[in-house]
């Protein structure tokens, strides 16, 4: 890594004003499971280096019971040896989401990045890459570069060359909570050549805490993508195709033209294949299509909002992306255990203590997946980078509040 004042200015623009107290208000390390913490007056958040992943996130429901709703591990050690590697909380890089054929070209040339998913006879390793492969970003300890009350930052050089991607990256992840607000912001610098750089937050989400005494999914979440009323079109390995679909009023994809239950249209024919090959449920990417020129950050401009009228918690989703990659857990089969701060603490054999299929709800603000394979839709200024020109910047905002509204 060669230090320069363009990496200077990074940091600069990537660290939160709190950390200009950072001497004087002080904080710990880790806890005992290696959880650094941060605080707000309405919620209460855990981080760990490992992947820059969210670990806890409290908050009191309608009945001001504490409630952890993002899925993770107890001990923060747990998450490098686990098998499964569900990328609990962490941010995919360099590039999230999926790489058609583990290939792309940038100015004519080819590279080949590490293939890590749906291997065949004829590719043993993968067909195509996923979150950036074997080792991405969520397979690697970050360094802790500041820890407020509020705030934490972390940040990772990933070197020229790592999974097959081309020249080096710098990137500082930052964390924070104000009220009743979760607010990140990722930034990262192509220091040497142009390479693809789309980066998220791979969030396990469960409003909840996985204690609902009535059902142990998430399929009665109900969600709203106001700006969605389309997706990219995918294969049955999910790799796009070029083609951008509409999600016609009352489909399986519709949650534009009204919020609705995320089970609520799985009975439906149309739901079968939906994500994937035999798979029923979702794990799309919509486009977020909002009318220029707008503030992704003024009230009611969000994204995304999920809610349950169970919990009661609700959460709105402010983001600078223009889409949004949705999964319903479809893959998990209760194999994974849940927390000590969630669940129900008995015996009762219809809710053990594991997070089964549609168990939770991942949501992932990022731009069009795989566009760096598909020069026609024009997202190259938005996924190319190189040195000396802008950084990769993307920011949101998860605000929580109170809904109690039922919706089918």
């Amino acid at each position: 890594m060669r230090l320069n004042t363009s990496l200077a200015a990074l940091g600069a623009l990537s660290l939160p004003i709190a950390s200009a107290d950072y001497a004087t208000n002080g904080t710990s390390g880790p806890d005992e499971n290696g959880l650094y913490w941060i605080y707000s007056d309405g919620l209460s958040a855990a981080f760990i280096a490992y992947g820059a992943s969210i670990s806890r996130l409290l908050i009191n429901d309608q009945y001001d019971i504490q409630r952890d709703i993002v899925g993770g591990f107890d001990n923060a050690s747990y998450y490098e040896i686990d098998q499964q590697h569900p990328h609990f909380g962490g941010v995919p890089g360099r590039y999230a989401n999926r790489i058609q054929n583990s290939t792309f070209e940038i100015d004519g040339v080819t590279y080949h990045v590490d293939p890590n998913e749906n291997p065949t006879a004829a590719a043993p390793q993968g067909a195509d890459t996923l979150h950036g492969g074997h080792d991405g970003w969520d397979y690697r300890n970050f360094t802790v570069v500041s820890h407020t009350n509020n705030s934490i930052t972390f940040s990772i050089v990933d070197p020229d060359g790592k999974e097959g991607f081309p020249g080096e990256v710098v990137s500082y992840i930052t964390y924070t909570l104000t009220g009743y607000t979760w607010d990140f912001k990722m930034v990262a610098l192509a220091t040497t050549k142009k390479t693809p750089i789309m980066l998220s937050s791979h969030t396990y989400w469960n409003l909840d805490g996985f204690a609902n005494n009535e059902t142990n999914t998430a399929l009665n979440h109900t969600l709203y993508l106001p700006y969605s009323g389309q997706r990219v079109g995918v294969d049955n390995i999910l790799i796009p195709t070029g083609d951008i679909l509409a999600n016609k009023e009352g489909s399986v994809n519709d949650f534009w033209s009204a919020p609705k239950q995320l089970g609520a249209s799985l009975n439906d024919p149309e739901a079968l294949g939906n994500c994937g090959f035999n798979c029923t449920g979702y794990d799309n990417c919509w486009l977020v299509n909002r009318e220029e020129p707008y503030n992704w950050r003024d009230e009611g401009n969000f994204v995304a909002r999920l809610q349950s009228s169970w919990s009661g918690i609700q959460v709105e989703v402010y983001s600078d992306q223009d889409a949004f990659q949705v999964y319903s857990c479809n893959g998990q089969n209760g194999t994974l255990t849940l927390k000590e701060t969630q669940g129900l603490h008995g015996d009762d054999p219809d809710f053990p203590r594991t997070i089964p299929k549609y168990g939770c709800l991942v949501m992932e603000v990022e731009d069009w997946i795989d566009a760096i394979n598909h020069p026609e839709w024009g997202r190259a200024d938005k996924q190319i980078y190189g040195p000396g020109g802008d950084p990769y910047v993307l920011q949101a905002s998860y605000v929580f509040s109170i809904n109690t509204t039922a919706t089918s």
